[in-house]
């Protein structure tokens, strides 16, 4: 497989850790091999090593404290840290007693946090590792991208429809049900499958609870566990102030990768048009802003705006500051426009967008309408927001 380069960049100081947290199959393993050659590199996906870890966790002290001292200026990778959370306190240990840097990579940090485990009050640094972003591809074709997603294995292959549903599988079975986080097993896979027809819409937790045999409570939970497991993210509705139009308490959820959403529903998108197509661009759009939050360091709110008489912008980034509309269509025209307007006459952002399948950059009243490649290089160039 061609190996991508990666816009992620962990640069750490004398004395200091990271977290490094993302899905599976993003590339996090094959990422530090490459940044950190040099380094002790502990695999906790091989099961000999796990077991051994498990049973003594002390062993991991005794093997770097007879470490070659060289290797040791370097940081101590351990891989699926999850997997063993008592390694922890070992490792807590070493950085305060030896000064040893440790990067800790996984895919789920609540496995940890429920058992209550060591994170080290914030001494080590948190990263992520994403799907792919269009700057680390060199031509990003807008299908490959909805229908493959941007999971390297699955972007770069052909047999990416039965790799798709093999990760779903193998995702629940890994990282939901053998690490415990949930005992109904039935339950929340009728939720999983109930997750790929309402992504992207405000969240009912009453009608899916119906669907899925549980209670809403219960359904809250599961989606947590999305979350937590970096499966999706929840975005919440803009509210700026008083407003009975807006809808205020209703969120949404999304799925952390576009091909991932696509295999749930066995969706198939052969043209850049239609409902199919506009949901899943939406997705991508968003997938690309959480990249770049992410990569940049840039701690701004995502949001989205809905009104009770169903005019909506899909992203408000920041505090009100950037208002992204997502439009599918090749042509925007007065319809197209008119949520994004009255957003701005209520709330007056710095720059309100609409991102579509239009050829050429064009101003209407005020409201810049970018095509997508054109939005995503301002955005990657900080034009968009800061």
């Amino acid at each position: 497989m061609d190996i991508l380069p990666r816009l992620l960049t962990i640069e750490l100081p004398k004395g200091q850790s990271a977290f490094l947290w993302g899905p599976r199959k993003t590339g996090k393993t094959t990422y530090l091999k490459m940044a950190f050659p040099g380094s002790l590199f502990f695999d906790l996906l091989l099961t000999d090593r796990m077991l051994e870890f498990a049973k003594r966790p002390a062993l991991l002290r005794e093997q770097l404290l007879a470490a070659n001292p060289e290797a040791l200026r370097r940081p101590v990778v351990i891989d699926e840290v999850q997997k063993v959370p008592h390694l922890l306190d070992e490792i807590h240990w070493l950085i305060e007693n030896r000064r040893l840097r440790f990067i800790l990579c996984g895919s789920s940090a609540r496995k940890l946090r429920r058992g209550k485990t060591n994170l080290h009050g914030g001494r080590a640094w948190r990263y992520e590792m994403r799907p792919l972003a269009t700057p680390e591809l060199e031509r990003p074709d807008l299908l490959q991208i909805l229908n493959r997603g941007l999971i390297p294995s699955h972007y770069l292959h052909d047999q990416y429809q039965k790799s798709l549903q093999a990760y779903l599988r193998d995702y629940l079975k890994e990282e939901v049900f053998d690490e415990g986080l949930t005992r109904n097993i039935p339950g929340f896979s009728r939720f999983f499958d109930a997750v790929g027809y309402s992504h992207g819409e405000l969240t009912n937790y009453a009608n899916i609870a119906r669907d899925c045999g549980v209670d809403a409570k219960t359904v809250k939970e599961y989606y947590q566990i999305l979350v937590d497991t970096l499966l999706g993210a929840m975005i919440e509705p803009y509210k700026r102030r008083q407003d009975r139009r807006v809808i205020t308490k209703a969120a949404k959820f999304y799925l952390f990768d576009v091909g991932v959403a696509g295999a749930l529903t066995r969706r198939r998108i052969a043209e850049e048009r239609g409902e199919a197509f506009d949901k899943a661009f939406e997705h991508f759009i968003l997938m690309e802003i959480l990249a770049h939050r992410s990569y940049k360091d840039l701690p701004y709110d995502i949001h989205f705006w809905r009104t009770k008489s169903g005019l909506e912008v899909d992203f408000i980034l920041g505090p009100g500051e950037v208002a992204v509309e997502v439009k599918g269509a090749s042509l925007i025209d007065a319809a197209d426009l008119r949520p994004i307007r009255a957003f701005v006459e209520d709330n007056h952002p710095r720059k309100a967008i609409v991102v579509c399948n239009e050829r050429v950059p064009r101003v209407h009243d005020g409201i810049e309408i970018l095509p997508w490649r054109e939005f995503l290089s301002r955005l990657w160039a900080g034009s968009v927001i800061l």
